[in-house]
């Protein structure tokens, strides 16, 4: 009887101590797992699962603005057209107050015309070195308006000056022959000033580059 009580106590021991031996273990585990997680979230490392994820390449198209290059165009268009026709203008009125200071307005103009006295002492006026139709104010009326249609953009100087030569060019043909002495001093004039505006725009972009 001893011997079966002795039997009974040992195999209750041995279950006794397997059990222990596995919640033992398990809670062991879990210890760990709460210390890594702590340990982790003190040092600040989180881990999350990994995810592929596609990356996806953008092709980007690129088209010239038509409608801008077309409002520019006619912007720049308008701007040359304004300067041809004041300078046709400019030079033709400077060659009419020409002819009538000068008394061949009538051996120039188709027809008989002639300039009273009052008329031809204008003139002379006008076209004098310091006069409203001379040579250096005449000249400085066409620069002045070049430079304000451009807006002073030193970019648009050639633009201005080839519509400029057109205007003067449409005026020989208004006047109908070769424009007189004055409007040639003007026509040189001018072309100088263009000059030097060009050449200022290249002194200060030198300049600026240093």
């Amino acid at each position: 009887m001893s011997m079966n009580v002795n039997g009974v106590t040992g195999l209750d021991a041995a279950s006794a101590y397997s059990a222990y031996s596995q919640t033992a273990k398990a809670t062991e585990s879990t210890t760990k797992t709460e210390t890594e997680t702590k340990t982790n979230a003190e040092s600040g490392v989180i881990y999350e699962p990994s995810s592929s994820t596609e990356t996806e390449t953008t092709t980007k198209t690129y088209k010239q603005d038509t409608e801008l290059i077309a409002k520019l165009k006619a912007d720049a268009d308008a701007r040359t057209a304004q300067l041809r026709t004041l300078v046709e203008q400019l030079i033709t009125k400077q060659a009419t107050k020409n002819g009538q200071a000068t008394d061949i307005w009538s051996f120039l103009a188709s027809g008989d015309f002639t300039v009273d006295a009052a008329t031809k002492e204008q003139a002379q006026k006008d076209i004098a070195e310091d006069g409203y139709w001379g040579v250096e104010k005449t000249s400085d009326r066409i620069i002045e308006f070049a430079t304000a249609l451009t807006g002073g953009d030193p970019d648009k100087i050639e633009e201005m000056r080839e519509a400029f030569k057109n205007g003067y060019e449409q005026a020989e043909k208004t006047w109908g022959g070769e424009l007189p002495e004055i409007s040639k001093q003007t026509y040189e004039a001018v072309m100088k000033k263009f000059d030097d505006l060009a050449a200022a725009n290249s002194t200060t972009v030198s300049t600026d580059s240093n």
